[in-house]
């Protein structure tokens, strides 16, 4: 088996990715502690993360377009609006009006283009790469998400510390330019493409790019039979939506949808539900714990914008591990590898609470987050490689936007509990919800039963 390395666009397409995983680590840290410190209230962290947030939950509405049109485009032209966008915070500061309200229009509009930018990053994984690749591409594309997460947010600690929040926005200016220059460079052949032979996808003919559909089977279809394109979907009523409909953006709305209710991906996105609430929550909790942190003892040298970073940047770096070590256990049932996961990570976040010690707590929440670092990637392979590959975009930007529908409103909740009760209530929900999370799978047949993610698949 090839390694996903091994093709040349996708060598390119992660550069970019790293490159804008960087920007949008920036803006958000950047942002998060800018709101707090031109407020120094909790709630106004809360209402900025749900308006950064919010888009996501409409993200279901990008992935028919991502379907159709150019995913190079998508990539180009949303990085040079975000470089446009982002500009207008280091100019306000300039010309001396930046302003609170400023900052929570700005971030929505970012994070509204990047809902096209991630599903169509996802979408070209499987029209460049072999079905078995995927779990190994998904990681690796976790990696540069959490592990840059983890220098972005560090760095971006210590600029806070040392320039303040606003030098993060110019940084991000640079970064999301030199990400257009690079997706630039890279070729995503259409839905329809397949390879004529085993060679890398960015090796083929201009012929071989314009055959049909591919037969081959998809990972995880134990028969071995070939599944190739299937031209009906069938809708919730029972009846079919024809393929020749689906260029009706409804219509392929409707088939991305079709094909999740009903199977197994429906209670695993419930529990990504009550996960990404108690996201959202200590999203906008981590700045006031982490201004309470940072008080007591000799590390208060380092400032509260410092313990911020500190904190975002273990938490990323948990992920980045949890990444890394996917493929140790990427054959291992996905059903008990949750039980497992949620129920460690819920005892080492609970354990960072009690501690309240800003070495001992950074580094207990770093290795809370590697078990939730490898059921994320391990979660985005089976979306990606049990459907079919041209109901890829649809079926992933569905799921993501109902997975991450609760994230606003979780940040909307954890301002309220920390300003009204203490930031380190709000922190808590995560070790709660692991918990809760550990229980629903052990009690619901269908995730506890799931197979390894590389042998999931949707039965049409």
């Amino acid at each position: 088996m090839r390694g996903p390395f091994r093709s040349r666009t996708f060598r390119r397409l992660f550069a970019g990715r790293v490159i804008t995983n960087v920007g949008d680590s920036f803006y958000f840290v950047g942002a998060m502690w800018l709101v707090y410190s031109l407020t120094n209230d909790p709630l106004y962290t809360g209402v900025a993360g749900f308006v950064t947030m919010v888009p996501q939950a409409f993200q279901f509405l990008a992935g028919p377009l991502v379907d159709q049109w150019s995913i190079q485009r998508i990539l180009v032209g949303t990085q040079l609006i975000q470089a446009a966008v982002v500009s207008l915070i280091p100019i306000a500061h300039i010309l001396g009006f930046l302003t609170v309200e400023l900052v929570l229009i700005v971030m929505p509009v970012l994070s509204a283009l990047n809902q096209l930018v991630y599903p169509a990053q996802i979408t070209a994984l499987p029209r460049i790469l072999d079905d078995e690749e995927l779990v190994a591409a998904n990681s690796a594309f976790s990696v540069a998400y959490q592990g840059f997460d983890m220098v972005a947010n560090g760095i971006g600690g210590i600029l806070i510390g040392l320039f303040g929040a606003v030098a993060l926005f110019a940084l991000d200016a640079l970064t999301f330019g030199i990400a257009a220059i690079v997706f630039a460079t890279v070729s995503i052949p259409p839905a329809n493409t397949v390879t004529a032979d085993d060679r890398p996808r960015d090796e083929l003919t201009g012929a071989d790019k314009l055959a049909d559909v591919s037969t081959r089977p998809l990972a995880g279809d134990e028969s071995g039979a070939a599944r190739g394109s299937n031209p009906l979907v069938m809708d919730s009523g029972g009846s079919h939506i024809e393929s020749e409909n689906t260029n009706s953006y409804v219509a392929r709305m409707r088939e991305g949808m079709a094909v999740i209710r009903g199977t197994f991906l429906v209670p695993l996105l419930a529990g990504a539900v009550i996960a990404n609430f108690s996201v959202g929550m200590i999203l906008a909790a981590t700045p006031p714990y982490a201004d309470a942190l940072a008080v007591p003892g000799a590390l208060n040298l380092i400032g509260a914008a410092g313990a911020y970073g500190i904190l975002m940047a273990s938490i990323a770096a948990g992920g980045f591990v949890g990444a890394i070590a996917t493929n140790l256990v990427a054959d291992c049932r996905l059903g008990r590898s949750m039980v497992v996961g949620y129920t460690l990570a819920g005892v080492l976040w609970s354990g960072a609470l009690l501690a309240n010690w800003l070495p001992l707590t950074a580094l207990l929440f770093a290795l809370a987050y590697i078990p939730i670092g490898i059921l994320a990637v391990q979660v985005a392979a089976v979306v990606q490689s049990a459907p079919l590959a041209e109901m890829v975009g649809r079926v992933s930007s569905v799921h993501g936007s109902a997975s991450a529908s609760m994230v606003p409103i979780g940040s909307l909740a954890g301002g309220v509990v920390a300003g009204w009760l203490s930031p380190q209530v709000a922190m808590a929900s995560l070790g709660i919800a692991t918990f809760s999370l550990a229980l629903y799978v052990l009690v619901n047949p269908d995730l506890r039963e799931m197979r390894a993610p590389d042998r999931m698949t949707i039965n049409l």
